[in-house]
C-alpha cells in the first residue's frame, strides 16, 4: 500500500470486523491517508508508534487547530451548542487541559475507584434480579436490560447525581457525539437535544453539592478557574464518557467470550482468572477503537511522512493493541497473557481518567452474568449483529442471549 492510497474507514464489513483492515495497514507502515465519510484524515497504526502520537506536543486536540476543510465536514455540533459543550478535556490542550483534568480525576483515583466496588456489585445484583429468571424460549436483550443500564447507576452515584436527575436523564441526548455535517437531515433533531440537554446541564449544577465532582467542576467555573462554556462541555463528557464507552466495552467482551467459548468455561471454572482477562477482553476488542481527533498545528513530518497543517491525525487504538511486534499472537484471545501493555484507555495526558472504574465496572458485570446466568448462550446468529456506523467506537445496537435459569444471589 503506497503512501498515495486512500483507505476508507466506513462500510459494514470494517465496523462488524475492522482487525483485517487494521492488520494490513500495520504491516505497511505507521501511518496512513485514510477517507472517513465526511473528511479526510492520516491513521497511526503500530504499538509504538501509536505512543509516540499519544504524547507527541505537536499534536493538539484543540479544533482550532483543525484547517477549513475538517470545520466545514465534520462539525459534530451546530452553533452555539459546539462552542459551548465541546470544550471539555478531549479537545483542551495545556495550559487549559492541565487545569482542567486534576477537577475531574481526583474524585477517579485508583483508592475512591475500588471504595465504589460493593456498590457497583449491588448494582450489577439488581439489574440481574430484574432480568426473567429464564431465557431458553425468547432471547433477552442485554444492551437494553444490562450493559445501557449499569453505567448511568454507576455513574449517577460517583458524580453526585440525584436520583431524580438520573431518571430524567434521556438517553437520546447521548446520541449529539455522532457527527452531524451541514445539510444531514437530522440536523434540526440534534439542535433540539442540544439544547434539552443544556437546560438539564444547567439544573444539574444548580443542584449541585461541593463535594461531588460536579460540585468541583461548578466551583471552579464560580472563582472563574474556568470559562461556563467549559464548566458544562466537562459536564457534557461525564455523561458522554461514563456510559457509552463503559456499555460498549461490555458488550465487546460478551462477544468475544461467546466466540471463544473454551475462554468461557474456562472463567466460569476459574473465576479468579477475572481481573486478568478483563484486560485481555479490552485489548482484543476496545470500545474505542480510534482514538479522537489531533491536529498539526503546522505542516510536519509524522514518522517521515509530510502532514498538512490542520489535517485530522487518528491513533488507531485497536491497531495498536494487536501489533504483533508487542503482542505474540495477537488475533488470539489468551485470557492469561502477562504482560498486557494494551491502549484500550488510550495513553499520555488524554488517557482515560476513569480507567480504574470502568475496570470495576467491566469485571463486576461478567462476574456476575456468568455467574448466574446459567447456560449462557448468544441468541443470534453469526454475522447477525448489527454494528453502530460511530467511526470512533465499537458497539451492537442489541446483544440477545438466552439462558437456562437466573441463579440467585451469593
Amino acid at each position: 500500500m503506497t503512501s498515495q492510497t486512500r483507505t476508507l474507514i466506513d462500510g459494514q464489513p470494517y465496523h462488524a470486523d475492522p482487525y483485517p483492515l487494521f492488520a494490513e495497514l500495520t504491516a505497511s507502515g505507521s501511518i496512513h491517508p485514510i477517507d472517513f465519510p465526511a473528511v479526510r484524515a492520516w491513521l497511526i497504526t503500530g504499538h509504538n508508534a501509536a505512543k509516540r502520537a499519544l504524547i507527541d506536543p505537536r499534536l493538539g486536540k484543540d479544533h482550532r487547530r483543525a484547517n477549513l476543510n475538517f470545520l466545514a465536514n465534520a462539525s459534530i455540533m451546530p452553533e452555539p451548542q459546539h462552542s459551548q459543550l465541546q470544550v471539555h478535556l478531549l479537545h483542551r490542550d495545556p495550559p487549559r487541559h492541565s487545569l482542567m483534568r486534576p477537577l475531574v480525576s481526583a474524585h477517579f483515583t485508583a483508592h475512591r475507584s475500588e471504595n465504589q466496588r460493593i456498590d457497583v456489585r449491588a448494582d450489577v445484583d439488581a439489574l440481574i434480579d430484574a432480568l426473567p429468571t429464564a431465557a431458553v424460549d425468547e432471547p433477552v436483550d442485554l444492551v437494553a436490560e444490562f450493559a445501557s443500564k449499569l453505567p448511568m447507576l454507576v455513574l449517577a452515584r460517583v458524580i453526585g447525581l440525584s436520583d431524580d436527575l438520573r431518571d430524567r436523564f434521556d438517553p437520546a441526548w447521548r446520541t449529539v457525539v455522532a457527527p452531524v455535517p451541514p445539510g444531514h437531515p437530522g440536523r434540526l433533531r440534534y439542535e433540539r437535544l442540544l439544547t434539552e440537554l443544556q437546560h438539564y446541564i444547567a439544573e444539574v449544577v444548580d443542584t449541585a453539592t461541593a463535594s461531588t465532582i460536579i460540585g468541583t467542576i461548578a466551583a471552579a467555573a464560580a472563582t472563574g478557574d474556568i470559562t461556563p462554556p467549559e464548566r458544562d462541555s466537562m459536564i457534557f463528557q461525564l455523561f458522554a464518557a461514563g456510559q457509552d464507552p463503559v456499555a460498549a466495552q461490555l458488550e465487546l467482551a460478551l462477544i468475544a467470550l461467546f466466540d471463544h467459548r473454551n475462554v468461557l468455561r474456562r472463567l466460569i471454572r476459574e473465576p479468579d482468572l477475572m481481573a486478568r482477562a478483563v484486560e485481555e477482553l479490552l485489548r482484543f476488542d476496545s470500545a474505542f477503537n480510534l482514538a479522537t481527533w489531533r491536529f498539526l498545528d503546522r505542516e510536519d513530518s509524522i514518522d517521515g511522512t509530510e502532514v498538512p497543517a490542520g489535517d485530522s491525525v487518528i491513533v488507531a487504538l485497536g491497531a495498536a493493541n494487536r501489533d504483533p511486534e508487542i503482542f505474540e499472537c495477537p488475533h488470539t484471545l489468551r485470557i492469561d497473557r502477562d504482560p498486557n501493555p494494551h491502549l484500550a484507555f488510550g495513553y499520555g495526558r488524554h488517557a482515560c481518567p476513569a480507567a480504574a472504574l470502568a475496570r470495576i465496572e467491566i469485571r463486576e458485570a461478567l462476574t456476575a452474568l456468568l455467574t448466574r446466568l446459567d447456560g449462557l448462550r448468544p441468541g443470534y446468529r453469526p454475522g447477525g449483529l448489527d454494528w453502530s456506523p460511530s467511526p470512533i467506537t465499537r458497539a451492537v445496537a442489541a446483544l440477545p442471549v438466552h439462558y437456562r435459569q437466573r441463579e440467585a444471589r451469593a
